[in-house]
């Protein structure tokens, strides 16, 4: 009996939502209040980590920064200081090794306090062909890309369960989605960031959590030093991305909880037909969006985001 109850439940529910998500699409759902908000963001000290610091700063949240570019964190810091936008705080941090990441995370929590929204932006390319690259720069790029999720999330999740307040947010990739040859490394970590981010959002609910928000953000390539030389075939369809833009999507999916972002839109059209058609019509798009040999020619040598 259980079966047929749940079965019409699950069923019922499926019906809502769905409906539920037509109507968001027409009607935007409302935005939630950021301001006094402890934002941590990792990579802040350029491109897309940049962007997102300077404008939830604007939005009078306590920015976190850390970066191991030093050179960049002061930057970002001296620009927020400027606008007196908000408070801010910089700290070098090399997200890769876990004992840097637990050790100041714990100066954050002394001197700034418990995070509520977590970023994990930081990231790296070695930008090899996959015989090409070096084991050690292959294990970097995991180490960057997706280890330090682990460690991150270790260190400040817990002070969210235990308020039951929070945003985690997991800035993966469209090569989180789909194989990219030339990145190999690159599509491996994204691919892992983001079932790591899913799974850890799928336990937060049903440990009953649902103050804990999560979203996990998959932009294409981006107008940043990572990816110079890239080549799009149709930039009509898939266009680079400029930082600015992809910061502004990323502060208003957090601010209306949504659980995934794909940028651009097209992206999730791509994904769709990714996964209802055969093998033969994946290799036909990979080869005509690009995805064989978009990234053939990027700079050679791992570059940080």
């Amino acid at each position: 009996m259980n079966f047929y109850l749940e079965t019409l439940q699950c069923i019922v529910l499926f019906v809502y939502y769905f409906l539920e998500w037509l109507v968001f699409l027409v009607v935007p759902r409302r935005k939630k209040n950021v301001s006094g908000e402890i934002v941590l963001i990792t990579g802040a000290g350029s491109g897309l980590g940049r962007e997102l610091s300077l404008k939830f700063a604007r939005l009078g949240a306590t920015v976190v920064l850390w970066d191991i570019n030093e050179e960049g964190l002061k930057e970002v810091k001296q620009l927020i200081i400027e606008e007196r936008a908000a408070r801010v705080h910089c700290y070098i941090c090399d997200c890769s090794k876990r004992q840097d990441v637990y050790r100041v995370a714990d100066q954050v929590k002394k001197e700034v306090g418990d995070v509520t929204i977590l970023i994990n932006n930081a990231g790296i390319a070695t930008k090899k062909k996959f015989l090409d690259c070096p084991d050690s720069l292959m294990e970097k790029t995991m180490e960057v890309n997706m280890m330090a999720h682990f460690w991150t999330y270790k260190a400040f999740l817990p002070a969210m369960m235990a308020s039951n307040h929070g945003h985690l947010v997991c800035v993966s990739s469209v090569a989180g989605r789909t194989g990219i040859s030339y990145v190999t490394d690159y599509c491996a970590s994204k691919f892992a960031a983001f079932g790591f981010a899913e799974s850890v959002s799928w336990e937060v609910r049903d440990l009953g959590k649902t103050g804990v928000k999560t979203t996990i953000v998959c932009p294409s390539i981006m107008n940043t030093g990572m990816f110079a030389g890239y080549k799009c075939k149709w930039p009509t369809l898939l266009p680079m991305l400029e930082p600015e833009y992809v910061a502004e999507q990323i502060i208003t999916a957090i601010r209306q909880d949504k659980a995934v972002l794909m940028l651009p839109r097209f992206s999730c059209f791509l994904m769709f037909l990714k996964s209802v058609t055969p093998v033969k019509i994946h290799f036909l798009l990979a080869d005509y969006f690009g995805n064989y040999s978009g990234l053939k020619d990027l700079n050679s040598g791992r570059k940080k985001d």
